[in-house]
């Protein structure tokens, strides 16, 4: 059975051909949507920073590769989410419109891009060490788990300072590798309230459909419903993403191809490390 798995925000832009009639669709759709050209990153009216230009494009090139895919006729029989991919998943499953998918990414990304004048804050990238090692690293040094993406690939989320210092400890405690990243807010957890006001008025905006497409969700692997969205909309910007247990889950109910439906190749690579480690314990 296919699964289409939708990631999250990526770390930079790349180029595209101008010739491809689905890139120039969704482009007209996220500018008029949005505001942003994703050919060449350019906010027309109100401007947005860096990490609200990287969801947006994000969203808008998982579109993209769904549409291709379809026409290619690549039809998904489950549909699984990471973070930000939230929002295209959504769209490519029938629950919202590809419209609504991006102006719902891009005003997200707007609520959490207000934290930035209240604090620094930053992700920090943790490989080697298991859960509960960098679970007391994240306490000792007063952040928090943002993703648990396999047993030894970690993002912390908090306060710039504080990631910092987990990532020298982590290092120290053995870490094959431990790096910052700023951010604007403290994605996937509970600094998030700060801003749940924000967040709650634009998601209330949006009117969410049944998924035609079975979802799961990444907090607990269960199937979102219709009832349940706009819900899971807020708790997942509060709570950490679980992807490990997320790709067990899909694998257990018959999942067998995977498309990585967006920029990059971080869930393929994450999915490799999780099989691998299935196949040393068998």
């Amino acid at each position: 059975m296919n699964c289409f798995m939708f990631p999250g925000q990526p770390l930079f832009t790349d180029a595209h051909s101008p010739d491809d009639s689905d890139l120039l669709e969704v482009a007209k759709l996220t500018r008029e949507r949005t505001g942003l050209d994703i050919l060449d990153s350019f906010w027309q009216g109100q401007p947005a920073g860096e990490s609200v230009t990287l969801q947006v494009y994000g969203a808008a090139m998982s579109l993209c590769h769904a549409r291709r895919l379809a026409r290619d006729g690549v039809k998904p029989g489950l549909i699984a989410e990471h973070s930000m991919g939230i929002y295209a998943a959504l769209a490519v499953s029938g629950s919202i419109a590809e419209g609504d998918a991006l102006e719902l990414t891009c005003r997200i990304g707007r609520v959490m891009e207000e934290m930035s004048g209240h604090g620094a804050y930053a992700l920090g990238c943790m490989v080697g060490l298991p859960l509960e090692p960098l679970l007391s690293i994240a306490e000792n040094n007063g952040v928090h788990l943002a993703n648990h993406n396999t047993s030894r690939h970690f993002l912390l989320s908090g306060g710039r300072a504080g990631i910092e210092t987990a990532v020298v400890e982590a290092l120290a405690s053995g870490a094959f590798s431990a790096k910052v990243f700023p951010c604007d807010a403290p994605l996937h957890t509970p600094l998030m309230a700060t801003v749940e006001a924000g967040l709650r008025e634009v998601i209330a905006d949006f009117r969410y459909g049944e998924p035609a497409v079975p979802l799961m969700n990444h907090i607990d692997q269960d199937w979102l419903t219709a009832s349940e969205v706009a819900d899971f909309l807020l708790r997942e910007l509060l709570l950490p993403v679980h992807w490990d247990a997320t790709y067990r889950a899909l694998r257990a109910v018959g999942a067998s191809r995977f498309f990585e439906v967006g920029a990059g190749d971080a869930l393929k690579k994450y999915n490799r490390w999780i099989d691998s480690e299935a196949a040393r314990s068998a």
